[in-house]
């Protein structure tokens, strides 16, 4: 045998397989098909602004992170705990009293939060108030028929709740879990999320750096074949032999490889501006609101994360939903939105990239948040946030599992 198990896939899930499978002495082999590890969580460095490859934050509150990441190693830079709205003729700021109360009379001030039908949101979110509690899935539904259940009605939900969680989930349809918004949701209650110092693409190099043996990267598995004495995983003309496979490719791929059911993916579209200075001085996201276009979301992120931007430039990130089927938004729309927005001229904005990711994030209808097995049988295994929750929480559990399953 050439090793004792090769993994396939250097996203954070088969890294964090790999070093878990290292750690207990195993000789392990990862297998990357492109040009670097991260899978879809890469930065790209253009002109010297960090531009993540689709706008992603971090949460330090994930169990699973610091379980098992130096997350102070990464540099975390905070997001303000608060949303922002444009409304009217500026933009309302709805902060969590809990970590920004000089935010609080402000909040209580919107238009946009009718104390009356705070009860019903809070009914609403009372089972995602702890999201490592077990959940359960007879009683799960779309999330949109949820809060309408829950008699969540009113300006809060339609033009902060529903927009903000769109951003979150990539789809603003409705259609996604309940029981794995709420999850979202309690996470977001219980850390505050941020940006690694340099860049999202930082915590799988992070990953990728304890591991013995370094990613064989450019390597495109196309079979994944049993033998009379363990498994042969062909990429292009190389074979090579393991006593056992862990498959972490993304769900279409991993799909591919071991027949199995297809896992349908969200799409969505980041546009990465300069300025020569910050529209505002908000560190925190800001939701269209009342504006038109295209748009779910945007913020100043060198405000949050200064390590983002060189000097004193600031940089803009602006993120629209791309359904499966959908064309590209036209930049001049989206720099009409963003002029609205930012009361500002987005057109004298310098464009520094366009990041269109269309397999982003795993669906996750109702019924599906329970974890399906990281085992196959035989030696075979399988990692992937497709295979728990569509979140850098459920990639990491995936890993976990796998290396877990295959040394019990």
């Amino acid at each position: 045998m050439d090793h004792d198990v090769v993994v396939v896939g250097a996203g954070i899930a088969g890294l964090q397989c790999a070093h878990l499978l290292e750690r207990h002495g195993l000789d392990v082999l990862v297998l990357e098909a492109s040009d670097g590890v991260g899978g879809r969580i890469r930065t790209d460095v253009v002109d010297g602004f960090r531009c993540d490859r689709g706008f992603q934050v971090l949460n330090p509150a994930y169990t699973e992170l610091r379980r098992g990441v130096d997350v102070a190693a990464l540099g975390l830079q905070k997001f303000d705990a608060a949303a922002g709205v444009r409304r009217g003729g500026g933009i309302d700021v709805l902060a969590d009293p809990r970590r920004l109360p000089s935010r609080l009379a402000g909040t209580l001030r919107s238009p946009l939060v009718e104390l009356r039908r705070l009860p019903a949101l809070a009914a609403w979110l009372a089972p995602g108030l702890d999201p490592r509690a077990r959940r359960e899935e007879a009683q799960d539904r779309p999330w949109h028929d949820a809060l309408d259940a829950a008699g969540v009605r009113g300006p809060l939900r339609e033009l902060v709740l529903e927009p903000f969680l769109a951003g979150v989930i990539l789809e603003d349809e409705g259609r996604t879990s309940a029981a794995f918004v709420r999850e979202l949701v309690g996470w977001f209650l219980l850390g505050t999320p941020g940006l690694p110092a340099g860049g999202m693409g930082a915590l799988p190099e992070w990953i990728h750096d304890g591991l013995r043996s370094p990613a064989v990267l450019g390597a495109r598995v196309d079979s994944v074949e049993r033998t009379a004495h363990g498994w042969a995983v062909g990429a292009g003309d190389t074979v090579r032999r393991a006593h056992s496979v862990v498959v972490a490719a993304e769900g279409p791929a991993a799909a591919r490889l071991l027949d199995l059911p297809q896992t349908p993916m969200k799409g969505e579209a980041t546009w990465w501006f300069a300025a020569e200075s910050p529209p505002s001085e908000l560190g925190c996201l800001v939701l269209p609101g009342e504006s038109e276009g295209p748009l779910i979301d945007t913020a100043v992120v060198s405000n949050a994360a200064p390590s983002y931007a060189p000097g004193s430039r600031a940089l803009i990130q602006a993120t629209a939903l791309l359904p499966r089927g959908a064309a590209l938004p036209a930049e001049a729309d989206v720099r009409r939105q963003l002029s609205t927005i930012w009361s500002t001229d987005a057109a004298a904005w310098d464009l520094l990239t366009v990041h269109e990711v269309r397999g982003a994030l795993p669906e996750q209808p109702p019924g599906t948040v329970a974890d399906r097995p990281a085992a196959l049988g035989d030696g075979l295994y399988v990692a992937g946030d497709h295979r728990t929750t569509g979140s850098t929480q459920g990639a990491l559990r995936s890993g976990r599992r796998a290396a877990e399953a295959l040394l019990a």
